[in-house]
């Protein structure tokens, strides 16, 4: 008998276009012999399913259940493709948890502390050959510009801390720089992440379980003619060369995949997880950039990439992902 699947999308950040179109490439390669699809767009009108012979159908949230032609439809698991919040930050998590939903994601804490990059990274600090760069975690509020000044070296990252895609991300080579990028970052969290530069190649590799065995992907390389893998690298065609798999020695590809093993287990990971790094010029150090938990799987994005690299099948890849989760 087949699972009936809610497949979630939409939200309510400016990252929706790419969930939308994340979610039709889940849709095109979920096996339909095992799994009825249902794709659910969340807006900020209401949650609908629209059907492509009627019109849309409202979710009725106390159990999160539809109706359709008198029959109603209960779901026996989520795969939630939401980028940014509510999908990635655990409100949504939070709720099918209370309904005892299960869902392909990571759980409702590890969502929440993932969503936040300074908060990650002091759970990630101490893993093994992990390294992180000296950071400033600045608040709207009370915040002291002279303290980034005086504790942090140029160049600077300013980022938001909860939030994806690179949105209000800036990278400052000067002071006189500093205040406007802390602006564009304030605008987008009241949180601002402020870190030193780390020159070297990047990287971003998937991750997953399947059976219980937490499997790796091959790495994919990033080589951007921006300053850095800003929001129009990541979503511009032509604006970044994305290699997978990128290019490491034995030793730095066996040295990585323990790493990135060892963050999805320790911050507790479920479903499909993306981590982005830096291996350092000259010493071919791990940095550790950022987790994401909710990562693209639009036909171009980085884990449908990885998954083709791996010599596997999507429907297969997708299906491993299901039946671990649900």
């Amino acid at each position: 008998m087949k699972k009936n699947i809610a497949l979630l999308t939409g939200g309510t950040t400016g990252e929706w276009i790419v969930s939308v179109k994340s979610a039709a490439t889940i849709a095109q390669n979920i096996d339909t012999d095992k799994y009825e699809v249902y794709k659910i767009m969340l807006t900020e009108k209401g949650w609908f399913y629209e059907p492509s012979d009627s019109v849309k159908i409202e979710v009725d949230k106390n159990d999160f259940s539809i109706t359709v032609k008198g029959k109603k439809i209960v779901f026996d698991g989520v795969f939630i493709v939401i980028h940014g919040s509510p999908g990635e930050d655990g409100k949504l998590q939070g709720y099918f948890d209370m309904l005892g939903i299960p869902y392909t994601s990571c759980n409702a804490l590890t969502s929440a502390i993932t969503m936040n990059k300074g908060y990650t990274k002091a759970v990630v600090d101490g893993i093994k050959n992990l390294n992180v760069a000296k950071s400033l975690q600045l608040f709207k509020e009370e915040y002291n510009i002279a303290d980034v000044k005086n504790q942090l070296k140029l160049p600077l990252f300013v980022k938001p801390n909860n939030g994806g895609s690179s949105i209000g991300m800036s990278k400052v080579k000067s002071f006189e720089e500093l205040q406007s990028a802390l602006d564009k970052a304030f605008n987008e969290d009241t949180q601002v992440l402020v870190e030193e530069f780390v020159e070297g190649r990047e990287f971003s590799i998937g991750v997953f379980k399947s059976k219980g065995e937490i499997i790796v992907l091959p790495t994919t390389e990033v080589k951007t003619t921006n300053e850095f893998f800003d929001f129009d690298a990541k979503y511009t065609p032509g604006a970044t060369e994305e290699i997978t798999p990128g290019y490491m020695t034995d030793e730095e590809k066996s040295r990585v995949e323990q790493i990135v093993a060892a963050v999805y287990q320790k911050l507790n990971c479920r479903g499909i997880v993306r981590i982005d790094y830096f291996l350092e010029h000259g010493t071919g150090n791990f940095y550790f950039i950022e987790i994401n938990t909710i990562p693209g799987q639009t036909a171009t994005s980085f884990i449908p990439q990885q998954v083709a690299a791996m010599g596997m099948k999507l429907q297969d890849f997708y299906t491993q992902v299901l039946e671990e989760t649900i």
